[in-house]
């Protein structure tokens, strides 16, 4: 085997290692790392949004799991706060 083609090898696995390594350290575990590249990365994509942009108009669900709701419509002058993520 040439050995530049050996030291590409090598260094590609040993970049591949690292990447997955800091994805584990980012996502708090190897699991979740593979679950964070199955499932988040594919979805991902970059807003256009702004800082002093309007509200998107978007419908959330409710707590009840059912029925849904305009974020516009909760917005009367008082700080609204979302929360994204599992308290389980």
């Amino acid at each position: 085997m040439n050995p530049i083609t050996k030291w590409a090898l090598i260094a590609s696995a040993a970049a591949i290692v690292l990447v997955f390594v800091g994805l584990s350290i980012m996502a708090g575990s190897p699991k979740d790392a593979i679950q964070m590249v199955r499932f988040a990365f594919p979805h991902m994509r970059r807003g256009d949004l702004k800082v002093g942009d309007g509200l998107p108009d978007l419908q959330l669900v409710a707590l009840d799991g059912q029925s849904r709701f305009a974020l516009r419509g909760r917005m009367t002058g008082r700080p609204l706060v979302l929360v994204f993520g599992s308290f389980t």
